[in-house]
This record gives C-alpha cells, sequence and structure tokens, in this order.
C-alpha cells in the first residue's frame, strides 16, 4: 500500500521542486511528472508520482 500526500509544487529547479503541503514546504523529485509551478502533485517518498486537479486536493473539514 501507498500513501501518497497532495502538494502545491511552488518552485522548480531542474528535477527538484519545492512543494507547499499545507503550510509546510519539502523539496521533492518530479523527475516522474511533467510539473510546473502551480500544479498539485501527488507526493509518495520524496517522489512526484502523479499530477492531480486542484478540485482533488480538497480535504473535508470535519463534522461540527
Amino acid at each position: 500500500m501507498c500513501l501518497a500526500i497532495p502538494g502545491k509544487i511552488i518552485g522548480l529547479k531542474g528535477e527538484k521542486a519545492v512543494a507547499d503541503f499545507r503550510g509546510i514546504r519539502k523539496e521533492i523529485n518530479i523527475s516522474l511528472v511533467p510539473a510546473k509551478i502551480g500544479d498539485y502533485a501527488m507526493v509518495h517518498a520524496g517522489f512526484a508520482i502523479e499530477l492531480v486537479h486542484p478540485e482533488d486536493t480538497r480535504v473535508n473539514p470535519p463534522a461540527p
């Protein structure tokens, strides 16, 4: 089983990128996807494995 977290690409440097995960920024490897700034990517073990639509990254808030 694989756990991937969506992050927004906010910076690029070759095959590396900086992704924002709801306020936490991490350097990730984007060699597997054609990512550009503003894209959202599913990230597993530091690798962007798939680009996703922003609508698919929304998290439902907990019920009151």
